[in-house]
């Protein structure tokens, strides 16, 4: 399943306001459909929770994997490490869950995942060891 078409369909399931969504992949990969469709509700749920109405949220690709990225405040440095840890929230109302599912649909697909800095300074979620399909 290609990426870009799922994060498409997921976005209409979101409530997006005036955020943006761009794709920047064409490869399909390997995964379970559902699950691959939580990785990326979650991950437009939580640009949209912390990057604002407007924020602009990009799906791209890497040479072994995928990228989602987006042009809100980003994610310091010294909290990367915890915002896959069920509970972890820096908002009021936040679960704390939304990252940690996306963190264990990665590992159930025996992939790895990282944050970083997108390129305007949001955040930046890597998802790597994929294995593309040929569909």
């Amino acid at each position: 399943m290609n990426p870009a078409d799922v994060a498409s369909d997921c976005w209409r399931t979101v409530a997006t306001t005036e955020a943006t969504l761009k794709t920047a992949i064409s490869r399909s990969v390997r995964a379970d459909e559902s699950r691959f469709r939580q990785l990326f509700e979650n991950l437009i749920s939580n640009a949209i929770e912390h990057g604002g109405e407007d924020v602009t949220v990009t799906v791209g690709e890497l040479d072994d994997g995928f990228y989602v990225e987006d042009t809100g405040v980003g994610i310091p440095e010294e909290n990367r490490d915890s915002v896959f840890e069920p509970g972890y929230s820096t908002t009021r109302n936040g679960t704390g869950f939304g990252l940690h599912i996306v963190n264990q649909v990665v590992k159930a697909h025996g992939w790895d995942i990282r944050v970083t800095t997108g390129a305007r300074d949001g955040a930046r979620f890597e998802v790597t060891g994929v294995e593309f399909s040929s569909e």
